[in-house]
């Protein structure tokens, strides 16, 4: 093999070479990025704009299956999470997020709701969207002008055992508190029909059941291919679902910025707004998707944002009084 090189200075140059050819070679390969995320509460334009190359690792929360959850968490540079699972995470394993060109995004609404939590939680988590709750009617036209206004039509005798609320304790006691009634969560409570988070448009569908209180990036499929079905907002506010984003290292920050700053192109964001999902950015073209004066059968008014809440990380004491209200 030696006698292929007529000196031993040729051979080792050979090597050098060869050694420089590989470590060029393994420069150019993509460096794989994985994003982990709960599918379920994606809608499909905004799954779309996640970068083809990065993999997709799925998480569910809503299953008890905590050490899988953290593996894949654990083997994700980026994890997207709800606010109402925020405390299955474990703060210490992710980095925070320091990009200031990322933070400046942000608008008065993201700022004030990041302000809610601790300043750990605070410094590692990047709002990317904002879901409003929305009132779907099926086959009752007329109770549609009275939804518009406030949540009190909830208390009609046309929809006793005919609603269909979220599974969530802390959202029906906050729309309880909206109603213009003594024992309004008692009252509310005897119009169910079932609480349910992951099938209630099927149920309204294919059911008695009138109305669905549901998030507006989960129905707006269903709106396109059933007449019988109407989408409200009430000026009086919705609940507001936030969406966040983590890093668990800063090596991808450029990729991470470049994704983010993609989703305010106007045709995306456009496309995102259609299937309810709002970006929480100070743009100006953003900013208008909040800013509808009108009764709108697309999206929420501006009264009807300005009214809206969101819901903060409760301490063990408000755990607790929430239970005891609930029961």
């Amino acid at each position: 093999m030696l006698s292929r090189f007529s000196t031993r200075r040729e051979f080792l140059n050979c090597g050098k070479l060869s050694f420089l050819f590989l470590l060029n070679s393994c420069s150019n390969i993509p460096d794989k990025v994985n994003i982990a995320l709960q599918n379920s509460f994606y809608p499909k334009s905004f799954r779309d704009t996640i970068p083809k190359n990065w993999k997709q690792e799925k998480i569910n929360f809503e299953i008890i299956q905590p050490q899988k959850n953290r593996k894949v968490i654990s083997n994700s540079d980026f994890t997207l999470i709800n606010d109402g699972w925020i405390t299955s995470l474990n703060f210490a394993k992710f980095e925070k997020i320091k990009e200031y060109s990322l933070i400046e995004k942000l608008d008065r609404r993201a700022i004030n709701f990041l302000g809610s939590f601790n300043e750990n939680q605070k410094s590692k988590l990047f709002p990317i969207g904002v879901v409003p709750y929305a009132i779907i009617i099926k086959n009752n036209k007329d109770l549609i002008n009275s939804a518009r206004t406030s949540w009190d039509f909830l208390l009609s005798k046309k929809l006793t055992g005919k609603v269909i609320f979220p599974q969530s304790p802390r959202l029906i006691l906050s729309i309880a508190k909206k109603i213009n009634s003594s024992n309004s969560l008692k009252k509310i409570k005897s119009q169910a029909m079932l609480f349910d988070d992951k099938n209630m448009l099927n149920w309204l569908i294919n059911s008695e059941a009138c109305v669905a209180i549901v998030p507006y990036s989960l129905c707006s499929k269903y709106l396109k291919i059933d007449p019988r079905l109407s989408l409200v907002f009430p000026s009086q506010g919705v609940p507001l679902m936030w969406f966040f984003l983590l890093s668990r290292s800063n090596l991808n920050n450029a990729k991470l910025i470049k994704w983010i700053k993609s989703l305010e192109n106007k045709s995306i964001a456009d496309k995102l707004v259609s299937e309810g999902w709002y970006l929480p950015f100070n743009n100006d073209y953003l900013q208008n998707k909040y800013q509808t004066e009108i009764i709108s059968i697309s999206g929420p008014s501006k009264k009807c944002w300005d009214n809206s809440w969101s819901f903060p990380v409760l301490t063990d004491e408000q755990k607790i009084n929430l239970e005891n209200s609930w029961n």
